[in-house]
Parts: structure tokens; C-alpha cells; sequence
């Protein structure tokens, strides 16, 4: 089949985007969190590049697009060691891009999946007990569930769609991320101490990139510069843009005032929301979608303290909540014009369903990955760590501001 240079090159520049988001999201995370923690947040989100990077060569890929087995999971053989991996196109996916670069482009979006969670249980998990989790929960919950909705599984075969991963990354992580922020309990903190951000100017930085970002997230799950990745691409503009500005009318309502930490926080939420609706509604439909998400997302913060649940950058409020919304929305708002998916009834307890069981998957698993590595010591942060926090014990900082001795209290992992 002839390559498509003008859709080749769009799909390495999304590609490329998607994969500064991974380091985005640790300047986003990094800059939320407080200094004594900063650098850890930071590193658990570098590392999956290695770390998913490698298993997705090895298994990976050939588990979530392979041959369908019982609608459960991909066959490993055809393409483990990225085998049968080469320029030669892929009609399943598209006929004119380089099946090698659907191979990378969906790379990037394992890597970030389990990095979106890192920011539930800051200071609170070994990063030898980080590194195995991340393992785990990319082969026993990302893989299979991908599978389910992009590789052919039985969620497909059901009618359940997801343009960008609103069900497969950002319900999975973020009921995962609750999981865990349950399991680990609360954070122990020095007595008085202010649990303020770092620096907002990291946190404005990281939102920006991943916005800017966000475009080949979901612009590039078309594998085509067409109408379609337009279509993708403005509505992810519109969403954020919306939802930013509801997020600081909750504020002001229930605060009076707007934060600026607020206005990124809604921007990204916004963003999460649309994702997977991204190329199955109107523009002006995405407005609708990024309104109903910042104002869900907002509010869930209530159900989390009635829960009771330690979510330190409130990771499932963002995510969980903002993904499963939106992937509901498409039976709502989808337009057939825009890409083959009728909205109605029908269509909206498919994409319920979905969710629900993604999310009931992703609950049990998290807490079974988590006993299992508990269970070897060596999950869990000891509480006086927690107190002066994992960079200090580990002799790292994000600034040397305050005269800290890197050579005080190390007790790396």
C-alpha cells in the first residue's frame, strides 16, 4: 500500500505530542504537590517512559491489537518484539500511515496512563513498590482493558466507543488512583505543616504543554490530516476553554474568588472530558460536554470527602470522573456525520456499561496488585519518611532554596 506522506507526518507530530505530555504531567504534578515531595511525584512520571516503553515492545502492543482471544485480549505472538512491525500500512487502522507509527503513537498512550495516577498517593509509596505496581497495572488492567475497546474486545463488539482513551486511560487510572489512595490511607504530615502548592509558575507550565499537547492527543486518534482530526481538534480547544471558565464560576460561587491553581485544574479537567468524545460530536457540542464536566468534576470533590479517600491532587475528581462523563456524553451528543456513531438510548447504556465495568475492573485489580506487593514489604512509605517528606529522606530537591543538605537522612529505595 503507498505511504501518505501528508498523514504520515501529522501522526509523527501528534505522536511526538502525546509523548511531551508524559514530562508535562510531572511539571503539572510536580509544581501542585509541596516541595518536600516534589521531585518524587516527578521521577514516578519519568520512569514510565522507560518502564511502559519496554513492555510495550515486549507483549504490549501484541496483547491490545493483536488477534482477538474471546473478546478478553490480544494474541502476544504476532507482534511481540515488534515483530510484523514495519513500514508497511495497516488498513485495520489506516491505509496510508506506517503501521510502525501506529505502533508509537500508541505507545505514548500507555505511558501516560499509569503516570496520570501518581498524583493520588503522593509521598506515600516506595518508588521500588511504584515500579512494580506500574508493572502489574499496565499488564493486568491497561492491556486487557485497551483491548476491550480499541483492540476488538467485547466492549467493541458491544458498540462501546472511545475516540481517545476517556474509558480505557482516564476511567482506569482514575478509579485506580482512588484505589490506591484508599488502600495507602491518609498521609502523615509534620504537625502545622502548610500542604502548599510548590510553585503555581510549574504548574502553569506543565497545563500549558499538556493543552498544547491534548491536540495530538485527540486530533491524531483520527491517523489522518482529514475533517475528522479537525472535528477532534477543535472540540478539545472548545472543552478546555469552557470548562476553565466554569471551574472559576465554582470558585467564585462556593469561594469567592477564582485561583489561578483552580483555572489550570478545570482547563485539564475540561480537556480529560472530552477526550473520548473528541471525534464523535459537533464543536458546539464539545462546549456542552466541557460545561457538564468541569461542573461534574468540581463538584465530585464532595463524594470524595464523604468517602473519605486521600486523593492528594484529586486525580479520580480530574480523570475518573471527567472521563467517564464524557465517554456517557457520546450517546448523548454524538453525530453520525461526524463519525458513524448515532447518539440514543441505545448508544448511552452501551458507553454506561462500559465505564462501569472499566471502572469495577480497575477497583478490584488496583487492590489485589496493591495486597500482593504489600504483602512483600514493599509498598508503603514508613510514616516518619511521609512526615519529612521523600525528597528529603532521599536527598533531592527541586530547589535549594532553604539550605538543605543533600547529604542528611538518605534512605533511597
Amino acid at each position: 500500500m503507498p505511504i501518505n506522506a501528508g498523514d504520515t507526518t501529522f501522526v509523527l507530530i501528534c505522536t511526538a505530542l502525546v509523548c511531551m505530555m508524559t514530562p508535562a504531567l510531572a511539571l503539572f504534578y510536580g509544581g501542585l504537590v509541596n516541595y518536600r515531595d516534589s521531585i518524587s511525584v516527578m521521577i514516578q512520571n519519568f520512569v514510565c517512559m522507560g518502564v511502559i516503553g519496554l513492555l510495550w515492545v515486549f507483549g504490549g502492543f501484541s496483547l491490545v491489537f493483536g488477534p482477538d482471544i474471546g473478546g478478553v485480549i490480544g494474541d502476544i505472538r504476532p507482534y511481540f518484539g515488534m515483530y510484523h512491525i514495519g513500514m508497511e500500512p495497516n488498513p485495520t487502522y489506516s491505509a496510508g500511515v506506517p503501521f510502525i507509527l501506529i505502533f508509537a503513537y500508541q505507545m505514548m498512550f500507555a505511558i501516560i496512563t499509569p503516570a496520570l495516577m501518581t498524583g493520588s498517593f503522593v509521598g506515600r509509596i516506595r518508588l521500588s513498590g511504584y515500579l512494580a505496581f506500574i508493572i502489574l497495572w499496565t499488564i493486568l488492567i491497561y492491556f486487557p482493558v485497551a483491548h476491550w475497546i480499541w483492540g476488538g474486545g467485547f466492549l467493541a463488539k458491544l458498540g462501546a466507543v472511545d475516540f481517545a482513551g476517556g474509558i480505557v486511560i482516564h476511567t482506569a487510572a482514575g478509579f485506580s488512583a482512588l484505589a490506591t489512595a484508599r488502600y495507602l490511607g491518609k498521609r502523615k504530615e509534620a504537625q502545622g505543616a502548610k500542604d502548599a502548592p510548590m510553585s503555581l509558575a510549574l504548574v502553569a507550565i506543565g497545563a500549558g504543554l499538556l493543552w498544547f499537547g491534548w491536540f495530538g492527543f485527540n486530533a491524531g486518534g483520527a491517523y489522518a490530516a482529514d475533517a475528522l482530526a479537525s472535528y477532534a481538534f477543535t472540540s478539545t480547544m472548545l472543552a478546555g476553554s469552557i470548562a476553565m471558565l466554569v471551574w472559576m464560576f465554582w470558585e467564585w460561587f462556593h469561594e469567592g474568588r477564582a485561583s489561578f491553581e483552580g483555572v489550570l485544574v478545570g482547563a485539564v479537567a475540561g480537556l480529560a472530558t472530552v477526550t473520548p468524545a473528541a471525534g464523535y460530536i459537533e464543536p458546539m457540542s464539545a462546549l456542552l460536554v466541557g460545561l457538564i464536566g468541569a461542573t461534574l468534576c468540581y463538584h465530585a470533590i464532595y463524594v470524595q470527602r464523604w468517602l473519605g479517600i486521600d486523593d492528594t491532587l484529586q486525580v479520580w475528581r480530574a480523570h475518573g470522573v471527567g472521563g467517564l462523563t464524557g465517554a456517557i456524553l457520546i450517546g448523548a451528543l454524538a453525530s453520525s456525520s461526524i463519525n458513524k456513531v448515532e447518539a440514543g438510548w441505545h448508544q448511552i447504556g452501551v458507553q454506561t456499561l462500559a465505564v462501569v465495568v472499566v471502572a469495577v475492573f480497575a477497583w478490584i485489580v488496583t487492590t489485589i496488585i496493591l495486597k500482593i506487593i504489600d504483602s512483600a514489604g514493599k509498598l508503603r512509605v514508613p510514616e516518619e519518611i511521609q512526615v519529612a517528606g521523600l525528597d528529603t529522606a532521599d536527598g533531592e530537591h527541586a530547589y535549594n532554596l532553604w539550605g538543605m543538605s543533600n547529604s542528611a537522612n538518605d534512605t533511597r529505595q
